[in-house]
């Protein structure tokens, strides 16, 4: 059982590490860019991590873990932040090889004022619950910044992706937080979120997942020299 994060976390990138070597792919080429993209968000996310275990918003069931600690994390949970955007980058770095993942300007105008908004003003009203109040203003102003100031044209990529990723994010974040073990891997303080579940999973994850992906792509994409492009 001390190895179930572990487990997770391995699982969730063995396959697209692989096959980041596969000629048609070759992802291994964007190493150069995705780690020190990632390093720049892990940091970002890990110092969230840190504040909020502190704070009791979550914590970690020591049953499912190596028992390894850096900064009053586990040494699992430093890998999430490394092992998920990596997955995550990889498949985004693929579907975009194959697909355009294009909207209407006016339609992708309108999805990015009207999520913002509704984010900020539903994170606003949820004061002081903190990990939906943190996580909903932060991504809306993350993406408000990132559009309007940094003048990206892919948030059509990475949203659409991201839709596509909500499947294995069920999967891996449902074992985190309890489906199908006896207690879960990762426990919330349901004060400090709005206590809707999908199945096991927070509400809240949904965005939060998105925004450390969106992150990632960020400094990914500014790294490649394609930020304010279409990729």
């Amino acid at each position: 059982m001390k190895y179930t994060y572990l487990w997770v976390d391995l699982l969730t990138i063995i396959i697209p590490f692989l096959f980041s070597f596969h000629p048609k792919l070759k992802f291994y080429k964007n190493f150069k860019w995705f780690f020190p993209a990632n390093f720049i968000a892990g940091l970002i996310f890990v110092v969230w991590d840190v504040y909020f275990t502190k704070m009791g918003v979550w914590g970690f069931n020591p049953d499912y873990l190596t028992g390894i600690y850096f900064i009053n994390l586990p040494v699992e949970e430093i890998l999430f932040f490394i092992c998920i955007p990596f997955s995550c980058l990889f498949t985004y770095h693929c579907l975009t090889i194959f697909y355009k993942f294009q909207w209407p300007e006016k339609t992708e105008n309108a999805v990015i004022l009207s999520l913002s908004a509704a984010l900020i003003i539903a994170g606003w009203i949820a004061f002081p619950r903190a990990y939906t109040s943190a996580t909903f203003i932060s991504l809306g102003a993350l993406i408000l910044i990132a559009k309007y100031i940094g003048k990206i044209k892919w948030f059509p990529k990475i949203a659409s992706v991201y839709v596509v990723l909500l499947l294995p994010f069920f999967i891996v974040n449902g074992v985190l937080t309890g489906t199908g073990l006896e207690n879960p891997v990762v426990w919330y303080n349901n004060d400090e979120n709005l206590s809707i579940r999908m199945l096991t999973i927070p509400f809240e994850d949904i965005f939060y997942g998105f925004e450390l992906i969106f992150l990632n792509a960020i400094f990914y994409e500014y790294f490649k020299g394609k930020f304010g492009s279409a990729t």
